[in-house]
């Protein structure tokens, strides 16, 4: 019997660290002298921010970028002493929080510029302030930038370090946008010659727009090792660093008229080896990949026939009669020499790698892997 603690499980994500770590050193080298800002939000877009975070550390990343406080608050528990730099909203009433914490908020109202200078006391306090160029979420117009920073100076404790924007479309063909966000970002910047980091680039601006990459980089899919778009060039190898995996559960024929899963959405016209997969929605796994999306299983690729349930999802294995319970699945990556690829999956289910990253589940182990002594 096998002893690995994997043998005893149904669903995995197995997370290669090897491949987070030469895209962390390959995007930095691309955007040198640029600092290099590794995404860690959404618990390292579902891959484990922690883990994810040490590596790219390790591996040439100048500093963290999160979404939100508690995020940053986790790192620190963790011993992560780099930089972070929280991208959005912060609530005053954690200023205290992220004062002692050391994290880096970004500042777009004179009511958290002010709690955090009563938190920081006579320590200095350094925050980013963000510039709303056109994607029209969090940040401050470029018209009140001047009269904000002005206020900030009320506050000796707060250090004014960086201030940036948010592309729109810079994973799009046209990147015409993109430039005239640049474009009013700098205007910006003329009245702001000593502020040390701008910053507007993402994976996307990162591979494609060398002119934006300025000050710093925040790198987010680019570090998981996946394209952001079809529209984007490849200036750099990628790895992909997540293999989703799973276990046949049952094998049984289908006989000709009958359905397969809820609503019988799929209806064998002929007799049909069908395997059960211990892996649905509530994993992650999209439902919207029902009777379109493909599994791995000794490496040949398998139809998905009937929907994709909570926990369990129907594939036809005609064709593989040696197939039998127990056996390995892959739903993302690579098995044998064939490959199911993220972006792939992502066009079929009519989304983005971003969603179906951060959409597996909590039940989802993750398994870090790593080369013996790295």
């Amino acid at each position: 019997m096998d002893p690995s603690p994997l043998s005893r499980r149904l669903v995995w994500a197995e997370v290669n660290l090897d491949a987070v770590a030469a895209n962390t050193r390959n995007l930095a080298r691309l955007v040198n002298p640029a600092r290099l800002f590794a995404v860690v939000k959404a618990d390292g877009y579902g891959l484990g921010a922690v883990p994810v975070a040490r590596t790219a550390l390790e591996n040439g990343a100048a500093g963290l970028c999160v979404a939100r406080p508690e995020e940053g608050l986790m790192l620190r528990a963790q011993v992560i002493a780099a930089p972070i730099l929280i991208l959005g909203p912060t609530l005053p009433s954690l200023a205290p929080e992220v004062v002692r914490a050391r994290l880096t908020p970004t500042v777009c109202g004179l009511e958290l510029a002010e709690a955090l200078a009563q938190a920081a006391g006579s320590r200095p306090v350094a925050v980013h302030v963000k510039v709303d160029t056109g994607l029209h979420r969090y940040g401050i117009s470029p018209a009140e930038v001047e009269p904000f920073t002005r206020c900030l100076n009320r506050y000796p404790q707060l250090k004014l370090e960086g201030i940036w924007t948010h592309l729109a479309t810079a994973d799009e063909a046209d990147k015409s946008f993109a430039y005239r966000q640049l474009a009013l970002l700098q205007q910006v910047m003329v009245g702001l010659p000593q502020v040390p980091l701008r910053h507007a680039a993402n994976t996307a601006a990162a591979l494609d727009l060398p002119e934006l990459r300025l000050d710093l980089v925040r790198a987010g899919l680019g570090i998981y090792g996946y394209y952001p778009s079809k529209h984007v060039g490849q200036a750099v190898s990628l790895q992909p660093a997540l293999t989703l995996k799973s276990r046949v559960v049952r094998v049984h024929e289908v006989g000709p008229g009958e359905g397969v899963g809820y609503g019988h959405t799929w209806v064998a016209s002929r007799p049909t080896r069908v395997a059960l997969v211990a892996c649905g929605y509530g994993d992650g796994y999209p439902r919207h990949l029902s009777n379109r999306g493909f599994v791995l299983i000794r490496g040949r690729r398998c139809p998905l026939v009937g929907r994709v349930s909570m926990d369990l999802l129907t594939v036809d294995v005609s064709g593989l009669p040696e197939v039998g319970v127990g056996d390995e699945v892959v739903l993302v990556g690579r098995q044998g020499d064939e490959e199911v690829r993220l972006e792939e999956l992502a066009e079929l289910a009519e989304t983005i790698p971003y969603e179906l990253l951060t959409r597996l589940t909590p039940r989802v182990a993750r398994v870090y892997v790593r080369s013996e002594g790295a």
